[in-house]
């Protein structure tokens, strides 16, 4: 009787088209999955590089299941601080253009954990409303003042800065929109907040990779700098995990205050050694060219038959509206062997439903042609 309310709460998310199950695969994430013993092209992954089954990342994670065990046995701060966090921070913050890193075990504890570190009560938050759930429940943890900005709104970012009697002042955004591929516009961004004298943090999950001249992720694609950088090694780099690269000061300071880097276990060893040779791949075999090249001749097709695409990244959205439409939408394709995820709110807001796809740069022109082909039905089916 204590907990029947759980059945009320669950009956009413079904109601309202909201439930989720999981859906098992037996595969890697690679260009094609199996599922229910029948093959599928995945058009879902955040694997954006197609690193996750490259040989050199899994040498190196067995690697270091020979030398370090499969665990890391506790906290870094507890256990013993291993060489190869070591190796591998210094890594990202070269990657990255920063003084130093700090890895977390994974992006939502490097959000949560580092928003709430810096930010205080009587402080000022301003956050994108299209930031990560990560970002959302580090800027609640903090207990600072926060305020939601409309998406990319630069003049609302200045009308609050400038009314603003807060002493310490942070903007803090996504750098690639994970439901809409868009991008932050980053330079002004840090024109603002160096004229307010704000701090910028920006959440690279999406952008490390992918975006700019060296694949370094949004500051690395327009050139600038960000004073905190947040990232996850569990999408392009292949492995699970998050870090922040900033100043020698900021990581001496996290490695201090932030709870969720102090009071937790640090990652798997393999996990460890998959990103740090994740790095040395993109910097050597260049996979985000080809991740490019699909992107252009994937979007290409969409425009093609009618679709008006909006994204600029490997993150691209097919917009569906309402609920029972978005999730018909996506059994439809997966009855045509595409696997993909209807997202639906709260994820997104309601009435802006849609298939999240995304690409990697090991799908081939065919699994790109195939996927056309059926998103091509369901857009006939559904008037999209």
């Amino acid at each position: 009787m204590k907990m029947k309310w759980l059945s009320d709460e669950l009956g009413q998310i079904k109601s309202k088209g909201l439930y989720r199950e999981l859906r098992t695969i037996r595969s890697a994430q690679s260009p094609r999955i199996k599922k229910d013993g029948r093959e599928y092209i995945l058009l879902s992954s955040n694997n954006y590089l197609g690193l996750a089954t490259h040989p050199k990342v899994k040498k190196a994670a067995a690697d270091a299941i020979e030398i370090y065990g499969s665990g890391a046995g506790g906290s870094r701060l507890t256990t013993g601080n291993t060489d190869i966090y070591n190796k591998l921070e210094e890594k990202i913050a070269d990657f990255k253009g920063t003084e130093d890193a700090i890895v977390f075990s994974s992006g939502y504890m490097a959000n949560i954990g580092t928003i709430s570190a810096l930010m205080k009560s009587g402080d000022l938050i301003l956050s994108d409303e299209l930031n990560h759930a990560s970002i959302i429940d580090g800027c609640r943890l903090s207990r600072a003042d926060v305020k939601v900005y409309p998406h990319k709104d630069i003049s609302c970012l200045e009308k609050e800065l400038g009314a603003s009697k807060n002493s310490k002042k942070l903007i803090v955004t996504d750098g690639v929109f994970s439901m809409d591929g868009d991008i932050a516009p980053l330079p002004e961004i840090i024109e603002i907040a160096e004229r307010f004298d704000a701090m910028v943090m920006v959440d690279d999950a999406h952008a490390t990779g992918v975006l700019g001249k060296h694949s370094g992720g949004t500051g690395d694609h327009f050139n600038v700098d960000a004073d905190i950088t947040m990232g996850t090694l569990s999408k392009a780099l292949a492995s699970s995990g998050g870090y922040i690269a900033g100043n020698s000061e900021l990581i001496e300071y996290l490695q201090n205050v932030s709870r969720s880097f102090i009071f937790s276990t640090a990652l798997p060893p393999p996990a460890v050694a998959a990103a740090t040779a994740a790095i040395d791949i993109i910097r050597e075999e260049n996979p985000t060219a080809k991740l490019r090249r699909i992107v252009a001749i994937y979007k290409k097709g969409l425009i093609d038959v009618g679709f008006n695409i909006q994204s600029e990244t490997q993150i691209v959205p097919i917009i569906t509206g309402d609920t029972d439409t978005t999730m018909k939408a996506a059994l439809l394709l997966e009855k045509q062997g595409i696997f993909v995820q209807g997202i639906r709110p709260p994820t997104v807001p309601e009435g802006k439903g849609r298939i999240r796809t995304t690409l990697m740069a090991t799908h081939s022109k065919q699994d790109i042609n195939d996927a056309l082909v059926a998103i091509r039905i369901v857009k006939e089916k559904f008037n999209l």
